[in-house]
């Protein structure tokens, strides 16, 4: 698939979720509400109550693959950047940690999710929150502007991750940090789930290898480039995917092969340093 292709496949994915609250991770037949669902979905990948708490109840889309904010070590005063900031969960955490003085931009390529943050943001009285639309591999951000660069999940959906991260060192001030949760792989996966768009953007087919992504990163210039935290990525979080399982069943892949897929995706949390 073309750059452009897979951008507009995922863009027109997360708008749909937007429109729809509808979590990644959700079983087919959620026993709870979708907000609640959404909680307990990000309780699983690292959020505490309390945050959720936090935030207003539609910032919360249940996405995501690690809490960056959690390991972030924001201070207050600082000026935080989220590479694509959804409905503005984690640019909501930041805020409440760099406080007044500080400041949170999120970046977003989908209309529809920016939309939604903004209003979050006004329901929320974050002042000290703005949106904009954008691209992550083209930031509309301005050179050495930003303490630290944080992402949840979502440098693993662009197609040119090379550019991502030259982006955000760009926008880093010297001594600036990035903090990133994200997918990826163990080992290659088949070409016939590579190449799908289906499981694209449930964040599968668009994974780096483990160690090409920390290559990468290094060789954009950042030092002090850490493994934080690894962990096996929740297989309900993909198998039960309702975009996902449909892609399974058109496989038709045994329950083990399945397996094999899904325990080759690891979620891990990276921090650097410009």
């Amino acid at each position: 698939m073309s750059d452009d292709k897979i951008k507009n496949i995922v863009r027109e994915n997360y708008a749909r979720k937007v429109k729809k609250q509808q979590s990644c991770c959700a079983p087919v037949e959620p026993c709870c509400g979708d907000m609640d669902l959404n909680g307990h979905v990000s309780q699983q990948i690292g959020y505490s109550e309390e945050e959720i708490k936090s935030v207003p109840d539609e910032a919360n889309l249940g996405l995501g693959c690690g809490n960056p904010v959690a390991i972030a070590s924001l201070k207050p005063g600082e000026t935080v950047l989220d590479l694509g900031a959804g409905a503005g969960f984690d640019c909501f955490l930041a805020a409440n940690r760099v406080g007044r003085t500080g400041r949170v931009i999120g970046i977003d390529m989908t209309e529809e999710m920016v939309d939604k943050a903004r209003d979050n943001a006004k329901k929320g009285k974050f002042d000290n929150v703005e949106f904009r639309l954008g691209d992550i591999e083209a930031l509309p951000v301005d050179d050495d502007s930003v303490d630290i660069v944080i992402s949840n999940c979502v440098i693993n959906l662009t197609p040119n991750k090379d550019k991502a991260f030259k982006e955000a060192f760009r926008v880093l001030k010297p001594g600036g940090r990035i903090v990133i949760s994200d997918i990826v792989l163990l080992k290659e996966l088949p070409d016939f789930i590579k190449n799908s768009a289906q499981a694209y953007v449930a964040c599968v087919a668009g994974a780096s290898l483990k160690e090409d992504y920390m290559a990468i990163i290094r060789e954009t210039g950042f030092q002090d480039v850490t493994i934080v935290d690894e962990a096996s990525f929740p297989i309900d979080c993909i198998g039960n995917d309702p975009g996902v399982q449909p892609v399974l069943e058109n496989w038709g892949l045994t329950p083990d092969q399945a397996n094999e897929a899904v325990n080759s995706v690891v979620s891990i949390k990276v921090s650097a340093v410009k």
